[in-house]
């Protein structure tokens, strides 16, 4: 059964918080009944466009490289990350985290789909992210340095709730606006991003193909390595995920290549989710 965690009413001025890029518009159902443009970002703290894939793969700086979260995500966790997320985050990343908050389309980069990346994400790179904000090359966002506004277990808090988000174990507050993660949702703009590389000759579709049929074990392991407490840059964890499903005899080595090849010509076209 989901926690249902109730959000207090917004007070003052809310803080911007920006990142990424926005991902071929598809509708979602949100979390007030109706219908919104769904966001598919592919990282938190990240944009979309030419320099996405220097934000996918920046190098996460010493002091928070291989960080764990060392605040358990019970429910009081998560009651305190939901405060601070309706306070805080929702009205850029929307009540469900996908990028989709009231302020979002007024942003250059747009917000994350934190809820998403945050599967896809380490502790470490998250932690980063949160506190040193976006004033930096290659990320160029609004996204301030929350370490001077929230302290680390407030944002070990937040960490926790926008994970839950993500796997759907928290129902978002309707506070703010926007949609709540959706697989089907996720599934139509990833279709939609291989028509896209299809259409403008950056892949096949051949290799669209072996793209889709890849990525449903490639998202799978790395989510479930993440929740183990896998940390690292995602080309590290890119690289053992495709060399334990070859492994396993899940992929081909050929497909594995494939996979890469397209996931690299995707994300220099600036069409990567």
């Amino acid at each position: 059964m989901k926690k249902v965690i109730g959000l207090p009413l917004i007070m003052g001025l809310v803080m911007l918080l920006a990142a990424c890029g926005t991902a071929p518009a598809v509708e979602a159902t949100t979390t007030e009944n109706v219908t919104s443009q769904g966001n598919e970002p592919m990282s938190t703290g990240m944009g979309m466009g030419g320099n996405m894939m220097a934000r996918h793969h920046a190098t996460i700086p010493e002091a928070y490289a291989g960080l764990s979260n060392p605040v358990p995500a019970d429910e009081a966790s998560l009651a305190r990350g939901a405060e601070i997320f309706a306070a805080h985050c929702a009205t850029c990343h929307g009540d469900g985290g996908m990028g989709d908050g009231p302020t979002a389309d007024s942003l250059d980069p747009a917000p994350a789909a934190i809820a998403h990346t945050s599967q896809m994400l380490g502790d470490d790179y998250q932690i980063w992210r949160i506190s040193e904000g976006g004033a930096m090359e290659p990320f160029n966002s609004s996204m301030i340095a929350w370490k001077t506004i929230l302290d680390e277990p407030s944002r070990w808090d937040v960490i926790n709730y926008i994970q839950a988000l993500g796997r759907g174990e928290v129902t978002p507050g309707q506070q703010m606006g926007g949609a709540a993660i959706d697989p089907a949702v996720q599934a139509a703009n990833q279709a939609q991003m291989l028509a896209n590389g299809i259409e403008q000759g950056v892949i096949t579709e051949e290799e669209a193909a072996v793209f889709a049929a890849a990525h449903e074990k490639v998202d799978g392991l790395m989510v479930q390595m993440r929740a183990d407490g896998a940390s690292g840059s995602m080309d590290d964890m890119m690289a053992d995920i495709l060399a334990v499903l070859v492994s396993s005899g899940e992929l081909t080595q050929e497909q594995a290549d494939i996979f890469l090849s397209v996931h690299d010509r995707l994300g220099e076209a600036g069409l990567m989710q």
